[in-house]
């Protein structure tokens, strides 16, 4: 019986290739018979690029979640995620109220500054739009989490996370992305200057906005206990496991491919061929910046630094997101090393110089790789580049390769635009929770660990501060007398 079955498993599986196959036919000869078939099937593989494309971007919220929990102390763990998970909800929903509605809403009221329309999307239908740009504003918030991690109060957080998916993104958006607008390259008519700014999936718009808020924040908050002594030096306070920080590295390169890609909004009219070309100079800038950074930390500390490889990845990956549509394979590779290399200097310059402490190296990452990706955009772009992207003026392309500088002009316009406003609000915001409320957490609850106080639980119990943890045993009571104190 079982010979007879599996005599017949492949003439069965080639009866059904073959009735696919009839079935593709006859989908293509109708096709032909009727356009408006034709366009609603284009239509329908466009919305499932543009949903899949944000399926992948929001799973890096994942990524962002290991990656930084990797990186801090075991009991700031589930700190730390609690915090990923909040961005994902209270951001969904805050972008869903208001943060569409500024970044691209259509109103009377909308002007190049800010848009003012489709509240809550009233009178809006373009869901998967909607979706993909959410994603994108979760990212966003979640850059900062990292910046501020170790010492700040949970109930900050959410009220930081609000506001930068409510309003501070998405005016960057419109200004970048939006067609009504005064800096963009999408606007209606003839753009202010070159192509206008230029940041295809959004080094700028993005990353940027997220680590500049996450520097202001971290000014704000301060340095965690002992990362500084009395006399200048600079104290290492590594994370707390390499394994899960390597696996939300994959995850984000994993996500990038439809962060960057899935940033053609389309795979008709041309869009599947530039997918492919993204696609590939995300991943050479990806593998340049890894090992540039491997390569440089063993040049600088005679090490091959894991820490730092990662991050070195993912500045590379930042540092491509502008261009990654205009420029060449070689390119990528170029800008990816340089990325970072401006990640490394940037780390070292936060802790020696300015005594700013980021446990995670978010601003190095992401606002300072992030800029760098910009300017990129204004030096290596080819002119097919900048054609195959649709840009409108294409005449303007790189510096290097023979465009001219208005292009350049433009791009430092640009993101001394989106530091200025970033800078500002969040510096604002930050200020403003100290004030009002408190950012930081008190000494006692920092070296005791957030994850106990904050959220009345240990992510690893076994060891953490409520078994046999570094700081000794907590009870019980012991944790309801210190949130009795808070309160």
């Amino acid at each position: 019986m079982k010979r007879a079955l599996a005599a017949l498993r492949r003439p069965t599986a080639m009866l059904a290739g073959g009735l696919l196959a009839l079935g593709i036919v006859s989908a293509v000869s109708a096709q032909e018979a009727d356009p408006a078939a034709l366009d609603d099937i284009i239509g329908a593989v466009d919305t499932a690029w543009l949903l899949i494309a944000g399926f992948l971007v929001f799973f890096m919220q994942a990524g962002f979640a290991m990656l930084t929990a990797g990186f801090v102390r075991s009991r700031e763990t589930a700190n730390i995620l609690m915090k990923n998970v909040i961005d994902a909800c209270v951001g969904g929903l805050s972008f869903w109220l208001v943060g569409y509605a500024f970044a691209y809403g259509v109103g009377d009221a909308s002007n190049q500054f800010i848009g003012l329309g489709n509240f809550a999307l009233n009178q809006f239908d373009d869901y998967a739009t909607w979706f993909f740009q959410f994603a994108f504003a979760a990212a966003a918030a979640t850059i900062v989490a990292g910046a501020l991690a170790g010492r700040t109060r949970y109930s900050a957080y959410l009220i930081y996370t609000v506001v930068i998916t409510g309003f501070i993104y998405p005016v960057v958006v419109h200004w970048g992305w939006d067609t009504n607008t005064w800096m963009g390259a999408f606007t209606d008519g003839e753009p202010w200057l070159g192509n206008g700014y230029v940041d295809f999936a959004g080094s700028g718009i993005v990353h940027t906005v997220g680590g500049i808020a996450g520097l202001m924040g971290a000014i704000a908050v301060g340095a965690r206990l002992g990362k500084y002594g009395p006399n200048g030096e600079v104290r290492a306070i590594p994370g707390h496991n390499i394994s899960i920080a390597t696996i939300g590295m994959f995850i984000l390169w994993f996500g990038w491919y439809g962060f960057n890609p899935g940033s053609t909004l389309a795979l008709s009219g041309g869009g599947a061929a530039l997918a492919a070309s993204v696609a590939v100079t995300t991943t050479l800038a990806a593998g340049a910046g890894g090992v540039t950074a491997m390569l440089w930390s063993r040049f600088r500390t005679g090490r091959y630094d894991a820490g730092l490889t990662i991050n070195g990845i993912l500045a590379g990956l930042v540092a491509i997101t502008a261009g990654t549509a205009t420029v060449d394979p070689w390119a990528a590779v170029v800008i990816g090393a340089i990325g970072a290399l401006v990640m490394y200097y940037g780390v070292q310059m936060l802790d020696s110089v300015f005594r700013i402490d980021d446990p995670v190296g978010a601003v190095s990452v992401h606002a300072f790789a992030g800029i760098w990706g910009v300017i990129a955009v204004g030096l290596f772009s080819s002119k097919a580049g900048m054609e195959a992207a649709g840009y409108v003026n294409p005449g303007n392309y790189g510096l290097f390769l023979g465009g001219g500088g208005e292009q350049l002009l433009m791009q430092l316009i640009g993101i001394a635009a989106i530091v200025a406003w970033t800078a500002v609000t969040a510096g604002i915001l930050f200020f403003a929770i100290k004030a009002v409320m408190g950012l930081r957490v008190s000494q006692q609850e920092e070296m005791r660990g957030l994850d106990l106080i904050e959220h009345g639980i240990d992510a690893y119990p076994d060891f953490g501060p409520s078994g046999s943890g570094i700081f000794g045993a907590t009870s019980p009571v012991e944790v309801e007398t210190e949130r009795s104190s808070r309160s």
